[in-house]
């Protein structure tokens, strides 16, 4: 039976996305897309864990190469990671911060928007990190060049930012279809900016984003924070949860909205996992913006995260994986 036109189309737009990341690690990919090369088929493969009325997602107003959501917050989507800039566009050089910096591919696409956004000076305060997963944490080595600036991140995260170590392996068995056959692809080799590194301050503030707290959230890594503002109930929250299905590459690539556990594949500590997502709902923001996927707002959002945290067992912990606690194995 012949694909179906529009999967095939979409199942090729995918490995595009996936060989321009991929490329820059020395992985291309495209050549594993023709038609008939052996690749499972891009189906939908995760169910949708929590739905979430559509009058929730936001893009915000798009202004060269990022979006604008509030006059001091902004976003780009560097490739299948969202990276957040914190700072009036019109804010000189040295008083904004960049959350998270994307895959190593992506750092001239990030440093290309961060110049859009902040034409009195591209050079920020700080980069601080949500976690140094490599599609978050890959840039750094080439943007903490070009910057010179301190990069912060919670301290159980350095050792996976300083070269000490690699993170555990991806669970590829958590995924399926063409997503597993992308992820088998990324390599794990250590980041190293020790040079730059810095623990985030004790005191819960962050430095560059005057007003902001960091909470610890781990679950998804072991040092993983959140970027909480409570004058508006704003919240950066990475990977504590998400917005898509990040499993599914049709999900990926579509940017299917729903309130989404932490990416299951990467996930290595699940009763943190639900710790960290109740406790971010009893925050009760008002926009999200999370990892990956669209950010969010409003009480549509609020319902579904509460749904998130009340039903997290249930549909954010995979039936079986290599980090999923013996008791929720089958039998």
């Amino acid at each position: 039976m012949s694909p179906c036109p529009k999967t095939a189309a979409v199942r090729h737009k995918v490995c595009t996305d996936y060989d321009s990341a991929l490329r820059g690690l020395g992985r291309p990919v495209l050549e594993l897309c023709p038609e008939n090369a052996g690749l499972p088929d891009l189906e939908p493969i995760m169910t949708e864990q929590i739905p979430v009325d559509e009058t929730a997602e936001t893009q915000g107003t798009e202004q060269g190469g990022t979006f604008e959501l509030l006059h001091d917050l902004a976003y780009t989507r560097a490739g299948v990671v969202n990276v957040v800039f914190v700072g009036e566009g019109a804010a000189p050089e040295g008083e904004w911060a960049m959350v998270d910096a994307g895959l190593a591919s992506s750092a001239k696409y990030i440093w290309d928007a961060a110049q859009d956004r902040f034409a009195g000076g591209p050079k920020p305060a700080a980069i601080v990190l949500t976690h140094g997963h490599s599609d978050h944490a890959g840039g750094l080595e080439v943007l903490a060049d070009q910057l010179q600036v301190p990069i912060y991140a919670h301290p159980l995260e350095h050792r996976y930012l300083n070269g000490t170590t690699s993170y555990p392996p991806l669970d590829s068995s958590v995924g399926g279809g063409l997503m597993t056959t992308l992820l088998s692809l990324f390599p794990s080799s250590k980041i190293n900016i020790g040079r730059w590194l810095r623990p985030l301050p004790e005191d819960g503030s962050v430095p560059g984003m005057l007003g902001w707290r960091w909470f610890h959230t781990p679950g998804h890594t072991p040092g993983h924070v959140s970027y909480w503002r409570g004058s508006d109930r704003t919240l950066i929250a990475g990977d504590a949860f998400i917005t898509t299905a990040q499993e599914s590459a049709y999900a990926v690539l579509t940017q299917e909205p729903e309130l989404h556990g932490p990416p299951m594949f990467a996930t290595t500590d699940w009763v943190r996992a639900r710790e960290s997502v109740r406790f971010l709902a009893t925050l009760e923001p008002e926009l999200v913006v999370t990892g990956h996927g669209h950010p969010m707002h409003g009480p549509a959002m609020r319902d579904a995260l509460h749904r998130l945290a009340n039903e997290f067992d249930q549909v954010a912990v995979p039936e079986d994986g290599r980090y999923v606690p013996s008791e929720r194995r089958p039998k």
